[in-house]
């Protein structure tokens, strides 16, 4: 659950930040009409009441088909990764395999897709300017992972204790 939270929350601030990215910039507001950044309450949130037609929702994108320059599916989106301000920063694809056997991931920053737009039958598709075998050449993806906490007792060095004769009658 918390997976998917992230998932929708980083697709939608990406969508967000790339629509804000494509709209001409406003006139400057004047000084006294913003806000200091330090007045502004830690916390606060804004709220989105609905999805635009040029957002998309993690849950629509996870799985979306990734085409390459001929059009044939080379692989799909398995994960997406984001910044912890909410930026994203590649988009996961899962490649070559059998089902998910066997497959590796590629991470690929989101300016390398064309969206495609999803027809009568199709959903949205992205098209990617990379050949599978070249995806497939490309450098694994490795998700980071936290070190274990040590409790100071090396596992290699440990005997075991000894066995309790059974007692007597």
């Amino acid at each position: 659950m918390l997976k998917k939270l992230m998932l929708t929350t980083a697709t939608v601030a990406m969508l967000t930040g790339t629509a804000l990215a494509q709209n001409p910039p406003s006139s400057p507001m004047a000084p006294s009409a913003a806000p200091a950044p330090s007045a502004m309450p830690a916390g606060k949130g804004e709220v989105i009441a609905a999805q635009t037609a040029d957002q998309w929702l993690a849950t629509k994108f996870k799985g979306t088909d990734v085409i390459g320059t001929d059009n044939a599916k080379i692989g799909d989106v398995s994960d997406v990764l984001f910044d912890h301000n909410g930026k994203v920063v590649a988009y996961v694809i899962g490649v070559g395999g059998f089902l998910g056997i066997g497959s590796k991931d590629v991470a690929l920053t989101p300016t390398s897709f064309q969206v495609q737009p999803a027809t009568d039958r199709d959903h949205m598709k992205l098209k990617l300017a990379m050949t599978k075998d070249e995806l497939k050449n490309a450098a694994e993806f490795k998700p980071f992972k936290e070190p274990s906490p040590t409790t100071g007792i090396n596992p290699g060095n440990r005997t075991p204790a000894p066995a309790t004769p059974p007692a007597r009658q």
